[in-house]
């Protein structure tokens, strides 16, 4: 089943991602704003015009509550950037975050998952993030997200990395459930998230 669901992947993302150019802090105009540390950052064009993608983090911040207990904190952006009559316009942005957590915690893209396709072939790109956030008090599976958005409209599909013990074998978690955008959604998009999920959503426990 991994095997199938990892070929097709491969095959989507061959035929169906669009051309991106990376960028690096200094290739960022000065004219777009954002929050946290870059992950990654991307410039592509589709039929509505030239786009730039942000990911951001801020990292784990350590902070104190009102009685003076210590607590960590993290914080994750994304931002899509239209150029529009020759300046860079906010087309949207995503924000989670982990707050008060008294143990470790951990709020973080998963960097390859970053893509920007067209799977419908209309001209419009996707452009798909994945990241998970966890306040860890033990071995609990991390909240996972795929967050997709085609022009304006949000996709969302949320759920529980798979954990994998190594020394037995047993696993749990790894459970997701599209929202309605996803389950009225073409397809494609349902395939080409769950092989993101296959892929990605999970943790080996030695």
């Amino acid at each position: 089943m991994y095997k199938t669901i990892l070929l097709i992947f491969l095959s989507i993302t061959c035929f169906a991602q669009l051309k991106a150019i990376k960028l690096t802090t200094k290739d960022i105009p000065e004219s777009i704003e954002y929050k946290g540390n870059i992950v990654d950052a991307q410039r592509f064009k589709d039929d509505l015009g030239e786009h730039i993608i942000l990911i951001t983090e801020t990292g784990v911040i350590d902070n104190k509550s009102s009685g003076e207990e210590l607590y960590r904190e993290a914080e994750l952006f994304a931002y899509k950037y239209l150029l529009s009559d020759g300046k860079w316009a906010l087309q949207w942005k995503v924000y989670d975050f982990i707050k008060e957590c008294p143990v470790d915690v951990e709020a973080k893209f998963i960097k390859d998952a970053f893509t920007v396709t067209d799977l419908n072939k209309n001209g419009r790109a996707e452009v798909w993030l994945m990241y998970k956030i966890a306040c860890y008090g033990d071995v609990s599976p991390a909240e996972t997200k795929i967050i997709m958005y085609e022009e304006g409209k949000k996709y969302a599909m949320r759920g529980e990395e798979k954990i994998t013990f190594r020394s037995t074998k047993d696993k749990y978690g790894g459970q997701y459930i599209f929202d309605q955008s996803f389950k009225k959604a073409p397809v494609s998009f349902r395939e080409y998230a769950k092989a993101l999920w296959t892929k990605y959503a999970y943790r080996i426990i030695e």
